[in-house]
């Protein structure tokens, strides 16, 4: 399986983010994407790094003002007298109002979601790489490969059309994912990592060509609070082709495969012919920040059923963050899924 990897995601070093009204230290840190090319590069993956230009793909998915914001907002908001080092809104449209700002400040809550996503000098370029690994995995299993897996970092399943959030930028599961439409009919996005992938549902929420499926833990109590209910199972022409199941905040192997069960038998009835894997590891027992209790055995027992499709696969990276068993956690995921897929 060839690995798509580009050492650009380290220039996004976010420092600090909002946690239960604290700054909390950011753990979506460089070294969580160090650790799994080190243990892959080790492993005899080979790992390229992307070529993909322009933006014709990334606008396919996001609101051209989100895009430009990114690209040049952090250029006005180093000029604002006594601005901070990063990009954090401190004031957020309510859904009734959607006047688009002139200022920075006014943009950056109309383009954010939360705290959670602080944009600094780097963000944008790593932010590009990471979304060009996605298009160049997407491209090779266009090509024929039969899995290509993109190491991206920033993660990108929390950003929708118009707003970034949760440590998300572009969204490269869609991006991956309306690429794959170019030569395939119909394309499905299974989410697992425990966060619900709220972005996903949000781009494609009302299309029957791409099926959006994610298992999480449960909304009531866990990030990212506002959507991944069941009862959200798309709009128009979208409808019937949105699947979420939430499991308990705490669960483990049982229930987590028990979700994943449950989502691939729709992707079965969906029959797509291809696959985007949106790859989270922060439900894993030893993940800092996921509060979650899935085992590595239960990780591979994810790998082999999600094998067992048969798709061509395109596997993009979310989130999961660093520990001491993160890289040999990858390594034999993907081993396991691309015995198969």
């Amino acid at each position: 399986m060839k690995v798509f990897y580009s050492d650009a995601h380290a220039l996004h070093q976010p420092r600090m983010f909002l946690k239960a009204g604290q700054l909390a230290p950011n753990p979506e840190i460089a070294a969580r994407a160090h650790a799994i090319a080190g243990v892959l590069a080790e492993a005899g993956f080979e790992l390229v790094a992307p070529t993909y230009q322009g933006l014709d793909a990334v606008l396919a998915v996001h609101d051209e003002g989100l895009v430009r914001f990114l690209e040049t907002g952090y250029q006005a908001w180093s000029k604002l007298p006594g601005a901070g080092a990063e990009i954090v809104a401190n004031t957020h449209p309510g859904p009734r109002f959607r006047h688009r700002p002139e200022s920075v400040v006014g943009l950056a809550g109309f383009y954010t979601q939360d705290a959670a996503c602080p944009i600094a000098a780097g963000t944008w370029q790593a932010a590009v790489a990471a979304a060009g690994c996605a298009a160049d995995a997407a491209l090779a299993v266009m090509g024929g490969a039969a899995s290509a897996y993109a190491l991206c970092r920033p993660p990108g399943h929390h950003a929708t059309r118009a707003q970034v959030g949760g440590f998300c930028y572009l969204n490269n599961a869609a991006i991956a994912a309306q690429l794959l439409r170019g030569r395939f009919e119909r394309v499905a996005i299974l989410d697992v990592d425990v966060h619900h992938g709220n972005g996903t549902q949000d781009i494609f929420y009302d299309r029957s060509d791409v099926f959006f499926g994610s298992i999480h833990g449960d909304p009531n109590g866990f990030y990212p609070f506002f959507s991944g209910t069941p009862g959200e199972c798309g709009e128009g022409d979208g409808l019937g082709f949105n699947l979420n199941v939430p499991f308990p905040v705490g669960s483990g192997d049982d229930e987590v495969l028990r979700a994943l069960a449950s989502v691939l038998a729709a992707v079965r009835s969906y029959a797509p012919q291809a696959l985007v894997l949106s790859l989270g590891f922060d439900a894993h027992e030893k993940d800092p920040h996921g509060a979650h209790r899935v085992s590595t055995p239960g990780f591979m027992a994810m790998a082999q059923a999600i094998s067992g499709l048969g798709l061509p696969c395109v596997v993009v990276q979310e989130g999961g963050y660093l520990h001491e068993e993160l890289g040999s956690l990858a390594r034999d995921f993907l081993r396991t899924l691309s015995g198969h897929c």
